[in-house]
């Protein structure tokens, strides 16, 4: 298969022109066009929906886009096993991550990303709601849950440790919880309808107290899908919540929370990881993200 026409249809892909692609391939749009019509009778599939104005890709081309840019990586890895290659990383990089977590910590730091790798271009897919890497066509992910998915890969970032902590005015009101027990009778704020975390407290003569932090309980009074909403309906005084060290710890800082029942652990070993799909070589372009990723963030996390 001519993996140059492989690189066409990739660039053409996630430019969503076939012109644009060739010239930056340094190929005039005819021999671009002429190009990816050849790959096309090759596997026979229409790849591309073409209008006099734009591009799109067909369901085929949908299907066929992830073992496209696979086949591409793995060329790239054996030319660079072989010393030969670029030695500036280039291309389009996918990455999906949490909003919240990424606009705190990732997207200030990113333009140095782009200054140090001036051939690179981030896609990035913002959101808490957790996407498929291989449907999406995503080189990379950052999740915050336990690698369980075995298509995947991943390296740990740093810790993900969960406080539990209210506003000062609710625990004015409301008082301030003593034990795991003593939760019953408090308003809860829960990540998620379908995520109960589990709550145990060490206790001196060995035997852990353990309880759930359950969204169906009667006393979980608010349910939220966003990790700043969550945030920010703690500080409102709608209840106690189990945040992320990462999402509140300057508000803990500066008072603006306070930490309840601090010996207890929320959802113990959680983490935040780096996962990309198992069936592709680990190309320059992710590898160069992730090793930046982990030395501004993973060396000494800013919340710790």
């Amino acid at each position: 298969m001519d993996t140059e026409a492989l690189r066409l249809f990739v660039r053409a892909a996630d430019k969503r022109n076939i012109s644009a692609a060739g010239r930056d391939l340094g190929l005039a749009p005819a021999v671009a066009s002429a190009r990816l019509a050849k790959l096309e009778r090759s596997i026979g599939a229409d790849l591309l929906h073409r209008s006099t104005r734009k591009v799109a890709l067909s369901q085929e081309g949908e299907a066929f886009l992830p073992y496209a840019r696979d086949i591409i990586a793995r060329e790239d890895a054996a030319r660079a096993a072989l010393g030969q290659g670029q030695a500036e990383v280039t291309g389009t990089l996918r990455f999906t991550a949490p909003s919240t977590f990424a606009q705190l910590y990732i997207l200030p730091i990113l333009p140095q990303f782009l200054a140090d790798h001036p051939g690179m271009r981030l896609d990035l897919h913002l959101s808490d709601q957790q996407v498929d890497l291989i449907e999406g066509s995503f080189d990379l992910a950052l999740r915050n849950a336990p690698l369980k998915d075995s298509s995947l890969r991943g390296r740990r970032l740093a810790p993900d440790q969960r406080v539990l902590c209210a506003a000062p005015d609710y625990l004015a009101r409301c008082g301030w919880p003593e034990t795991l027990a003593d939760l019953a009778d408090h308003d809860l704020i829960a990540f998620g309808r379908n995520s109960p975390r589990h709550l145990v407290s060490r206790t001196e003569g060995g035997a852990d107290e353990v309880a759930m932090l359950d969204p169906m309980a009667e006393n979980c009074r608010l349910i939220v899908d966003d990790g700043l909403s969550l945030k920010l309906a703690t500080l409102a005084g709608a209840g106690i919540a189990a945040n992320a060290r990462w999402s509140v710890h300057q508000e803990l800082r500066d008072g603006r929370l306070q930490q309840v029942l601090p010996d207890v652990q929320v959802d113990e070993d959680a983490a935040l990881w780096l996962l990309y799909p198992r069936a592709n070589v680990l190309s320059a372009k992710v590898r160069v993200f992730m090793d930046f990723l982990l030395a501004k963030i993973g060396r000494a996390p800013p919340w710790m």
